[in-house]
């Protein structure tokens, strides 16, 4: 189900992050918290740099936002992110009470809402979190794409250059 164009306008938000999680090295994963309208928390995908499991752009976002507000608890805010999140990422959603989860592109190895797993649905859950997919799902899933291609080829070349075959 494709989001309105305020989604639209805040998936752009989060692809921003996304790009600077890329230039840092780090698989481009953007994530922007949001509450009547503002931004209240932001973050991109940092585990490489941070030496932390468990720096995924949601986690960075929903802690930013918790710090802000002053409140582990976030309820009415909705959550934007690139990529369908992980199992981790999804129940840190529910457990800070977000409201509505926003992504663009799909992740069929480990995305928890859709694709591998669907941890929203799980009846034991003590909050429902609405979930839209599919918000500009091309641009996600093509700055993902670029960023692996590149990686790809950057190894490439420095496995030619220490061979000896250039």
């Amino acid at each position: 189900m494709i989001g309105s164009g305020e989604d639209e306008a805040w998936m752009s938000r989060a692809l921003q992050l996304a790009g600077q999680a890329a230039t840092a090295g780090e698989v481009p994963v953007g994530a922007v918290v949001v509450l009547d309208g503002k931004e209240i928390g932001a973050g991109f995908n940092a585990p490489i740099s941070g030496c932390d499991p468990t720096a995924h752009a949601e986690i960075r976002a929903l802690r930013d936002a918790a710090s802000r507000l002053g409140n582990y608890r976030l309820p009415g805010a909705t959550l934007y992110v690139t990529l369908e999140p992980c199992t981790m990422c999804v129940g840190a959603v529910v457990h800070s009470r977000v409201s509505r989860l926003v992504y663009g592109a799909a992740e069929p190895k480990a995305g928890a809402v859709e694709s591998a797993r669907r941890t929203l649905e799980e009846e034991h859950l003590n909050w429902r979190v609405e979930s839209v997919g599919g918000v500009l799902a091309r641009q996600c899933s093509g700055i993902i794409s670029d960023f692996f291609a590149r990686r790809r080829t950057e190894s490439r070349r420095r496995r030619q250059l220490f061979s000896g075959k250039e």
